[in-house]
């Protein structure tokens, strides 16, 4: 295996989706939605735009991705104080069953990968992953 920087970074990425992936697949649910479960699980009756900002998915593939969220009765979309102009997200009863799944199984794929890491190992991983994310952001692009 190549050992450069954007290799291992990308490989790590990679392997860490297919094992979330594998695990949440057999709840019925497909790439791009834990992450969105996540989210609204933080911030549940947030407008699509600051679904797609936090959750770094492009707007147009988020529109998809919540089209198939609500056809499985994941999500909700409805207006906040009757402005019609502007739809919120809400998780359903079954999108909040999913979202303390993907939680679950996030947390226990972060032990597993992490586990052979001593704690200051742990604190310099997530503080250089930290660092790296915000050198790489956009101007503005906020990380949630």
């Amino acid at each position: 295996m190549e050992q450069s920087f954007h290799y291992l970074l990308m490989a790590a990425q990679g392997l860490f989706q297919r094992a979330v992936m594998e695990k949440l697949s057999r709840a019925g649910l497909t790439a791009g939605q834990p992450k969105v479960l996540d989210y609204l699980g933080q911030h549940d009756g947030s407008v699509q735009k600051h679904i797609a900002a936090g959750c770094l998915i492009d707007p147009a593939t988020l529109t998809g991705v919540l089209g198939r969220m609500e056809e499985k009765g994941l999500i909700e979309r409805r207006s906040r104080d009757g402005d019609r102009r502007s739809l919120c997200v809400y998780l359903t009863e079954t999108g909040w069953e999913k979202q303390r799944l993907v939680r679950r199984t996030m947390e226990q794929l972060e032990a597993q990968v992490l586990a052979g890491l001593e704690p200051a190992q742990r604190a310099a991983l997530t503080a250089g992953l930290g660092e790296i994310c915000l050198a790489l952001a956009e101007e503005g692009e906020a990380l949630q």
